[in-house]
């Protein structure tokens, strides 16, 4: 019995991490499209085209968004359902993914696949700085929750939402 226990505590502890961490992507590029793409209108996902392929790439990684979320939310549900969801497990994935997502658009997006920029100005370099130094901060307060929570999960038999 204590065996079981200990590989559902694990594996909801998982589930708990990549359900936020799906979340996490979702957002972030929720957000990035929702911002930067439509209402201040920096760029596309896919600037090296027309205007029409800019608006038709920017579609598809918002579905991309979307499926993200979606599926990240039914994974939540099912962590509820069984009562494995682990609240503060879940927010460090959900800070992991954002500046993951953050941190993969800054750097492969932007600098080596140059599909866009984050905004086309003379010193870019400001906005490449601020972008990712934000998306490392972000990830590295996801760690801090993701291990003080694997941390506690050692020493606790509670892995459920009402966790301390």
């Amino acid at each position: 019995m204590v065996k079981n226990e200990n590989k559902e505590r694990f594996t909801y502890a998982k589930r708990n991490l990549w359900s936020g961490i799906l979340f996490g992507i979702g957002l972030a590029a929720f957000i990035d499209e929702t911002v930067f793409h439509q209402l201040l209108r920096w760029h596309h996902f896919y600037d090296k085209a027309t205007t029409d392929i800019g608006l038709i790439s920017d579609g598809f990684f918002h579905a991309f968004s979307w499926f993200a979320t979606i599926g990240s939310l039914f994974m939540f549900a099912d962590l509820r359902r069984r009562n494995g969801l682990w609240i503060m497990r879940w927010w460090a994935g959900v800070l992991i993914g954002a500046g993951g997502f953050q941190l993969y658009d800054g750097i492969i997006q932007h600098k080596l696949m140059r599909l866009h920029q984050i905004r086309y100005v003379e010193n870019v370099i400001i906005y490449d700085l601020i972008w990712n130094i934000i998306a490392i901060i972000l990830i590295l307060i996801g760690i801090i929750f993701a291990v003080r929570t694997r941390n506690r999960q050692r020493y606790s038999k509670d892995v459920s939402h009402e966790h301390p």
